[in-house]
């Protein structure tokens, strides 16, 4: 997994609590607002000793003995040599914090669904991967399961890794005006720890947490992870959870070769019963990493993926694990907003109404589509905005099997 680093630059707020104080006033020698601090009781008379007038008192606050004071910096200085006076300080400016809507999220036209009301309420989204940070301020994880023992801090699916908390946020980081904002940001995520905190695990440990999956009455399952090897027994258990009404997506894979060729899509991605996802660029080319094959059945953006990581961090991450949770969010929100459907029928609806990109082993029927899924609107052709029937193109189908949702 290739990883790119990226800068998250914190608020004024924090930069300004954090800097040593200045109190030089940045104007042309006027009045400015200070916040006066009292050792003990307000005294009105020592502010009037300093030349400040009743009117340039602004507020006088209960639960500390402060004054909002208009005054000039000359005044604030000599202020501060008083010894009945704590502290004076600038009123620095506070602006509210800014949420990042990375550019998949708009991409995959999950912005314009937030904008109809739809937002995955409702629908549960197992993340099988090295755990999610349910401690970040972004994610709001439900529950979960680990297939580990050696759980840290007695978290059963603590994330020293990063990987699945990534994963999580793009699928359902929260609408909460700080960090970034996920596809789904109302499903619910349920963490499953299949992964270790290096980023491994075995076909038994997916196994585990499938069958987690299908008994706690998950709707979706994405899985970023994957092997070079196909096992007809967890082929068996991503059977079971499709017919058993889940929605399973996975990452085809980042064994692509540069030319674009051959069959390179892993496992569980490669058998029927789960969505493969190819991931693209901003500009929908294939990503040079992602892997190709008949297999491939949707694409979704897995470049300079900017999401959740532990700590209350954010990153930016490359590769196909980061285009599979954009097809599970966009499941969710199209399931919230069609209920009546089987997991077969969004499949078949997300297959149908994605944009056309070209040639099939590398995107399948093409860029998954929120609003276009939502409303059922057909394929359009690349660079053409008009609808052309909802014609599925090609691409890996549906094995037919499939219940409603629980």
């Amino acid at each position: 997994m290739k990883k790119f680093l990226s800068m998250f630059v914190m608020g004024v707020l924090i930069f300004a609590l954090l800097a040593p104080m200045n109190i030089s006033a940045q104007g042309n020698g006027g009045k400015q607002e200070f916040l006066v601090q009292f050792h003990d009781n307000v005294n009105p008379g020592i502010l009037k000793a300093f030349g400040v007038k009743d009117s340039d008192v602004l507020h006088t606050y209960n639960l500390l003995p402060v004054n909002l004071v208009k005054m000039t910096e000359q005044q604030a200085n000599a202020l501060l040599n008083n010894p009945h006076i704590k502290a004076v300080e600038p009123n620095f400016e506070a602006r509210a914090y800014a949420q990042t809507v990375p550019w998949g999220v708009t991409h995959v036209q999950a912005t314009e669904a937030h904008a109809s009301g739809h937002t995955g309420s409702g629908i549960k989204v197992a993340v099988l991967d090295t755990g999610i940070d349910r401690n970040h301020l972004d994610l709001n994880v439900r529950g979960g399961h680990s297939v580990f023992t050696d759980s840290a801090n007695n978290d059963p699916y603590y994330d020293a890794n990063g990987h699945g908390t990534h994963v999580a946020g793009t699928v359902a980081a929260l609408n909460n005006n700080t960090g970034v904002l996920g596809v789904a940001y109302n499903a619910e995520l349920y963490a499953v720890k299949v992964l270790n905190n290096s980023g491994s695990g075995s076909y038994a440990g997916i196994a585990q947490g499938i069958e987690w999956a299908v008994q706690n009455g998950m709707d979706i399952i994405n899985m970023s992870l994957g092997g070079s090897q196909g096992s007809s027994i967890l082929e068996q258990w991503c059977n079971i959870a499709y017919n058993s009404g889940v929605l399973v997506v996975a990452a085809a894979g980042n064994e692509g070769r540069s030319n674009g060729r051959g069959d390179t899509v892993g496992y569980p991605a490669k058998y029927d019963s789960v969505i493969a996802v190819a991931a693209v660029d901003s500009n929908n080319n294939r990503a040079s990493f992602s892997s190709t094959g008949p297999a491939v059945e949707i694409a979704a953006p897995g470049v300079a993926v900017y999401s959740t990581t532990p700590g209350n961090n954010y990153a930016s991450y490359n590769g196909t694990s980061m285009a599979s949770p954009h097809v599970a969010g966009v499941a969710a929100l199209v399931w919230a907003a069609n209920p009546g459907l089987s997991n077969v029928e969004l499949r078949e609806r997300l297959n149908a109404t994605a944009l056309n990109l070209g040639d099939a082993n590398h995107f399948g029927n093409g860029l998954v589509r929120a609003m276009n899924a939502i409303n059922g609107n057909g394929t359009t052709d690349p660079g053409n905005g008009d609808d052309d029937g909802g014609n599925p193109g090609p691409g890996k189908p549906g094995n037919g099997k499939g219940n409603g949702r629980n």
